[in-house]
């Protein structure tokens, strides 16, 4: 499937390649803002096969961030369990300080709406890539 072909099965924009924060993706992913005011969300998009990095929201209170799939096939693992499958309509709550990644199945677009918890001395850090040899057990 085409980016093109993607982007009309979902109801967001898929936006611009995610070239700031490239260094912390394996593969393409693209970035859409839809809200800059009341709660900040975004349309990421991953092209099959890609995924970020480890990484956590750190706050002292609050914080943390939040997941919602409306495309294609991804996953999510937080340390130490196992990955999870997002769909479309899949809410994701991800607790801060809280080591995670999440990304596209290798045969899928993904797509998630990424919301940011509001909290107290927020900050991201983000860690080593997701490996080759683990990725490719899911």
């Amino acid at each position: 499937m085409t980016k093109d072909e993607f982007q009309k099965q979902i109801i967001f924009p898929i936006g611009e390649p995610n070239d700031a924060y490239a260094q912390y993706f394996s593969g393409q992913s693209y970035l859409a803002p839809i809200s800059n005011e009341q709660v900040k969300f975004f349309n990421v998009t991953f092209e099959p096969g890609c995924r970020n990095n480890w990484h956590v929201h750190h706050a002292s209170k609050g914080g943390g961030q939040m997941l919602i799939g409306i495309g294609g096939k991804g996953w999510y693992q937080e340390e130490g369990k196992a990955a999870q499958e997002i769909l479309p309509g899949t809410v994701i709550h991800i607790p801060a300080n809280t080591k995670h990644w999440h990304g596209a199945q290798k045969d899928s677009w993904f797509s998630h709406l990424a919301f940011e918890i509001d909290g107290e001395d927020t900050s991201n850090e983000w860690l080593k890539a997701v490996s080759d040899e683990d990725y490719g057990r899911l």
